[in-house]
């Protein structure tokens, strides 16, 4: 059977869920490119107001792993662990930038990190815009991030660079300036294949979805979750829920910060007026000084990477986390100095 953009658009323009096929057609076309960006960007609103499911999703992750380059030596297959943390992002929080702080941290504690991810689309510093400000390159072809990773325990991978045929989106995504259905893949498209991952989810209708899908990459260990009042994060002023993949099983969780001793701090104090503030929060929390509740929020979501990892019960990883956290980087930022 064949279809037309214009035949699926009208589809979604009805709130029509689309079957397998017309997904992979859709996510083919425009990831070669064949849109235009005004169809692009319909599409992509479309299945926004449509409700994007695990079919839409689960087409997206095909094509664009499909079309992605790989790290030499990186492929899943790897006997130690390979860590990434990230968040959805399009929660409109304008927090500091908590998953490239959590990712430093564990990769200083002698973890391989494979941090994937972008410049700010809809917030006030991507993970890409601090690191580079950090003085992390982000033009790292694949050979160079495997040895960065066996140097420094660490690399970025720069999501345009790895996914060439991005190109065809970024643009729209950058005109809309909103949440799309390619910040919930994000997180499931890392090229290093990552063994374990922290994965927030701002939007929590999206969180079994999510889930599913990243059970289909054959992700060892990863939790993803909800934060308090849509964050993206696990927060220190509520309850984050969501799931626990382990072993091929998807299993709800909780994880509620009173009972891991951590201060109930507001939301307002994770968050950051520019780009410039994010930059300058983020290099005191690596040096140990940081505001608390930010060095709090790191050190509750480095505690949930190292509970993944084996290093104890969540209470005893929250110890050892803030312990890491209030000492700041030993061996400095990766890769400059």
């Amino acid at each position: 059977m064949s279809f037309t953009i214009p035949e699926i658009l009208e589809l979604l323009a009805q709130q029509t869920p689309l079957n397998d096929n017309q997904a992979d057609f859709m996510f083919a076309e425009l990831m070669n490119g064949n849109m235009t960006e005004a169809q692009a960007g319909a599409f992509l609103m479309g299945l926004r107001i449509k409700g994007e499911d695990s079919t839409d999703l689960a087409a997206g992750v095909r094509t664009c792993v499909a079309h992605a380059r790989k790290i030499p030596g990186y492929d899943g297959s790897q006997n130690e662990p390979v860590f990434d943390t990230v968040g959805t992002g399009g929660d409109g929080q304008c927090s500091f930038n908590n998953s490239t702080a959590v990712s430093l941290f564990l990769a200083d504690m002698g973890y391989k990190v494979a941090k994937h991810g972008n410049r700010a689309l809809s917030s006030s510093c991507g993970s890409a815009d601090a690191l580079e400000a950090l003085g992390i390159p982000l033009d790292m072809s694949p050979e160079d991030a495997a040895e960065g990773l066996e140097k420094y325990n660490f690399a970025f991978l720069f999501a345009p660079a790895y996914h060439p045929a991005f190109k065809h989106i970024m643009p729209v995504r950058q005109q809309l300036g909103i949440r799309t259905l390619f910040n919930f893949m994000g997180p499931l498209l890392n090229p290093a294949r990552p063994s374990h991952q922290l994965v927030g989810v701002g939007d929590p209708d999206k969180l079994e979805i999510m889930g599913e899908t990243l059970l289909l990459t054959g992700v060892e260990k990863a939790l993803i979750f909800a934060g308090a009042g849509g964050f993206d994060e696990l927060t220190t002023w509520g309850v984050s829920r969501g799931y626990i993949i382990h072993n091929g099983i998807m299993e709800k969780t909780t994880v509620n910060p009173a009972q891991l001793g951590f201060k109930a701090h507001a939301p307002e104090d994770v968050r950051v007026s520019g780009k410039d503030d994010a930059v300058a929060k983020l290099r005191d929390i690596l040096a140990g000084n940081g505001p608390e509740a930010m060095m709090d929020m790191v050190a509750l979501n480095l505690a949930g990477c190292l509970h993944l990892l084996g290093e104890g019960s969540m209470r005893e990883c929250a110890a050892l986390a803030r312990h890491t956290v209030n000492q700041g980087l030993k061996k400095g930022i990766p890769y400059v100095g």
